[in-house]
């Protein structure tokens, strides 16, 4: 188990990883944060593109990737997380066009799931939230072997 931006992942090597399964609408994605680690992607360079430009003004002249404490209301554990992924989450994700109409649809989906505290979803409940899109073109764009922005399904987490 490991605790990347707050949140406790289970890690699992590739070498144990099961044959692949096809994803259905029914299948939960999330946000694979170890997929980051492993194809050696710099998250925290691309949360700042989804910065607001308030918030990307306020750190102008902050060129550090901060953490700060957080403590769950449910359950009163303490993390550290990732201030941009905060800030994201907690005042970007509240603006009105945070996701938008032209935005392409795995950006929509990859700040959905921000928005979200990265809380698994299906193609459905995706489509739901964000009416953009049918459940199958979104399960189509998310659910083949291209992984895109790190949006995985659950189950298949490297």
């Amino acid at each position: 188990m490991i605790l990347i931006y707050g949140i406790s992942w289970q890690q699992t090597s590739f070498n144990n990883m099961a044959k692949y399964v096809k994803p259905t609408l029914d299948t939960k994605f999330h946000i694979d944060f170890v997929w980051w680690q492993k194809q050696s992607q710099n998250l925290d360079a691309y949360l700042q593109s989804h910065l607001c430009p308030e918030a990307r003004a306020a750190r102008a002249n902050d060129n550090q990737n901060r953490t700060l404490d957080w403590v769950n209301p449910e359950t009163g554990e303490v993390f550290q997380i990732n201030i941009l992924w905060h800030t994201i989450q907690t005042h970007c994700s509240q603006q009105s066009d945070f996701i938008d109409e032209s935005m392409p649809l795995t950006r929509a989906i990859f700040r959905l799931f921000i928005a979200n505290d990265n809380t698994p979803l299906t193609p459905l409940e995706i489509h739901e939230k964000l009416r953009k899109k049918s459940p199958d073109l979104i399960l189509r764009t998310i659910g083949g072997h291209q992984v895109y922005e790190g949006i995985r399904p659950v189950s298949l987490s490297i």
